[in-house]
């Protein structure tokens, strides 16, 4: 592949094919430089690309493949934090990427929309199923925007202006809230902890404000995992809500919070066949009550018969202000995030209750286990080990910083974990790290291994 040879600037008319030059003078343009002339000439390119010279489709391929073998190797990532890297079943990128569902826009048309709506449909159920609720959208943005829609759900509601929010919940999350709380004139409190674990009196002296909702993260931020039926209760007794944040995958394992007493379930469904796409598109999910179901926000499906008597699906029960008069709307996103949605709803389904539950288990085996290797190191403790953790956990280091430890530990091409010191200069020395099904035995030793020689107590 020799590298192309300046030549003349484009706004010289450098040289072209012949077919080309047919092609520009069927459009009436005499020099490709002309096609430029609405960019300004100091900031166009004054010479030609430095591009090699055609290649035939099996040359083009194998030029590739040559440089795909002159790559560094994969760097083997625990990185976390609400974006995971979980094994996709081969069946969601091959039913995700049909033209029907790849290339549909919106289904306002319903008669000519039946197999996206019925799509999204199934995406609802299985989100109800998973949660324990009874109602769910058709999805949100992310995890952070459906927290955060959830707590005006509960402003509506209750008619109150405080929020009861955990000190654990993701701080990219409480950002997020806190940005669309700004000018509704709603005081935002915090739920503290004790170690890993919620502090009571804290739990007790912030449900005396009367607060519309609770909103607690489990797992939260750093892994460890709560009993949700007391906080339920210690909301509705204050006259509250309780928004529950969860990881979907630890749902194969962990009761149901619907069923815990949780009015409002939300989260990132990422984790549901979705890559991480270098840190986004994620999507969020929604489920509640069913007596809630005119203050959820976004796409709602509904399934319903023709005049025949034939099953139809149809979007339904979203206000007409939502999407022209946004000043009186509850709430103002009336769109969602339909192509995640549908490769979530492949993946539980291709997965079912048992799958799911075996994602789950290997997840909580493997995070256990390199705690457990990580732990007995020398200048290596497990963070708020009072408490239960999933698939994520925190360690400190002494000796170094956990942002020095990443990057040596990177050189051995593995990427240890998130360095919390960039939310928190207090937590300057600590790692979170995020174990799922995808890491090996080996690889979780390769870690410990190389977190071990870097460590200098």
């Amino acid at each position: 592949m020799e590298p192309h040879q300046r030549g003349p600037s484009m706004s010289y008319s450098p040289h072209v094919p012949d077919e080309t030059h047919s092609m520009l003078a069927a459009i009436g343009v005499g020099d490709v430089g002309e096609l430029f002339e609405s960019i300004p000439e100091e900031v166009r390119l004054q010479r030609e690309l430095k591009l090699p010279s055609p290649l035939a489709e099996p040359q083009l391929r194998r030029a590739f493949e040559e440089l795909a073998s002159s790559c560094r190797p994969e760097v083997v990532s625990f990185l976390g934090a609400g974006c995971y890297d979980h094994f996709i079943p081969a069946a969601v990128e091959e039913i995700a990427s049909r033209g029907e569902f790849l290339t549909a826009y919106t289904p306002y048309q319903a008669e000519a929309s039946q197999g996206s709506l019925q799509a999204f449909f199934e995406y609802q159920t299985l989100i109800c199923r998973l949660t324990g609720c009874e109602v769910s959208n058709a999805s949100m943005y992310d995890g952070a925007s459906a927290t955060a829609e959830a707590a005006l759900i509960c402003r509506n509601i209750t008619r109150r202006n405080r929020l009861v929010v955990d000190e654990r919940l993701h701080p990219e999350y409480r950002s997020v809230l806190e940005t669309y709380l700004r000018h509704l004139g709603t005081k935002v409190l915090t739920l503290e902890h004790t170690g890993g674990r919620i502090d009571g009196s804290s739990l007790k002296a912030t449900m005396e404000t009367e607060p519309a909702a609770l909103v607690v993260q489990s797992p939260d931020f750093f892994g460890t995992v709560h009993d949700l039926k007391p906080l339920a209760e210690a909301a509705h007794a204050a006259g509250a809500l309780l928004v529950a944040v969860v990881d979907p995958i630890s749902l194969g394992l962990l009761k149901r919070p619907g069923r815990l007493g949780a009015d409002i379930v939300v989260g990132e469904g990422q984790p549901l066949g979705n890559p991480r796409y270098f840190g986004g598109p994620g999507l969020g999910f929604m489920a509640t009550r069913r007596k809630y179901v005119r203050q959820i926000p976004g796409r709602l499906v509904g399934e319903a018969v023709d005049r025949h008597g034939r099953r139809g699906y149809v979007l339904t029960l979203q206000a007409r202000e939502q999407h022209i008069r946004r000043g009186r709307a509850k709430s103002n996103i009336c769109t969602n995030h339909a192509l995640a949605a549908l490769r979530a709803a492949v993946y539980l389904s291709l997965m079912g209750p048992h799958g799911l539950h075996r994602v789950a288990q290997l997840c909580l085996a493997k995070a256990h286990y390199a705690a457990e290797q990580l732990s007995a190191l020398p200048g290596v403790s497990l963070r708020f080990a009072d408490a239960p953790f999933f698939k994520e956990f925190v360690i400190d280091v002494e000796g170094t910083s956990a942002r020095e430890l990443r990057t040596r530990v990177l050189e051995h091409g593995i990427d240890p974990g998130l360095d919390l010191g960039r939310f928190d200069p207090s937590l300057s020395h600590s790692l979170l790290i995020a174990v799922t099904e995808r890491r090996t035995r080996d690889e979780i030793d390769r870690m410990v291994e190389a977190v071990g020689r870097e460590v200098r107590p």
